[in-house]
């Protein structure tokens, strides 16, 4: 068993606690100061994204290694009081084995709650196999409890992020997910009232995390009708600022124009924001 600091304990049970009952929105920091903004917007716990972290670096999603990773989840757990979820990718390793390994680190770095994947990026195949994503899930589960640590397993079943728009097979892999030991399920890509009633359903008394990606004609209300415990936001929110400095700057080089820093924020804003304690 891994001892672990009093104030990481407490965001493990805070974080545990808030999957209980209701619904809470996720949202995904990409630095430290976006994760500090959404603590003084009131969210109760933050997950990193993959994707927002590897555009920060200049890099694409799923270029990051595992130090890296590793440096980036240390950084963020320790950015605010709030608990914090890991996008661990597909575990980032080629074996069962050495998937346990880097679970093993990244239970160190203060996280409350981890995720892993099952997309293979590899062309035509875009997702392992049953068989083994389900021993690579079963052998994050054991690197948890070997560690004692009270920490979240997130099994993702990635069919409709990929393009493999197969719900039978979404629910398949997500029961075998939840039977090989993960506290959480997790369908990116699914939008459809249908599609949601049928994961929760799948899920039987599982956590269901519903991605909300874009605009949606669904509220927070009616996901929450829906069975959905939790809302995440994938890297939204990145791209949405990404979104910003290209509407900030393409107009300054294609019409000579500055209209496009209407929108910024104040500096006195900003240093305000950061100015406080976290």
């Amino acid at each position: 068993m891994t001892a672990v600091d009093a104030d990481t304990a407490r965001k493990r049970a805070a974080f545990r606690q808030l999957h209980a009952q209701g619904c809470f929105v996720l949202p995904n920091p990409w630095d430290v100061g976006s994760a500090r903004y959404l603590q003084r917007q009131g969210f109760q716990a933050l997950a990193t994204t993959s994707a927002g972290c590897a555009w920060s670096e200049g890099r694409p999603d799923g270029a990051v290694s595992l130090e890296a990773t590793l440096e980036h989840l240390r950084l963020m757990a320790g950015a605010t009081s709030l608990p914090l979820n890991a996008d661990f990718g597909d575990g980032f390793g080629a074996t069962p084995d050495a998937v346990g390994e880097a679970v093993t680190a990244a239970l160190g770095t203060g996280i409350a709650a981890l995720s892993i994947e099952d997309a293979s990026s590899v062309a035509g195949a875009p997702l392992r196999p049953l068989e083994e994503a389900v021993q690579r899930l079963a052998a994050a589960r054991a690197a948890i409890d070997r560690a004692g640590a009270d920490v979240l397993l997130v099994g993702r079943a990635e069919n409709y992020f990929v393009g493999v728009h197969d719900l039978e097979d979404t629910l398949q892999r997500l029961r075998a997910y939840a039977a090989a030991g993960a506290d959480v399920l997790y369908a990116p890509g699914i939008t459809t009232r249908e599609q949601i009633r049928a994961v929760v359903s799948a899920a039987g008394s599982t956590p269901v995390n519903l991605l909300v990606g874009g605009p949606t004609p669904l509220t927070l209300q009616e996901i929450a009708e829906l069975g959905v415990r939790r809302v995440s936001l994938g890297g939204a929110l990145a791209r949405a600022a990404w979104g910003g400095l290209m509407q900030a700057t393409d107009p300054i080089m294609r019409d000579g124009r500055f209209d496009g820093l209407e929108q910024a924020a104040s500096g006195a804003e900003l240093n305000a924001l950061f100015g406080g304690a976290p």
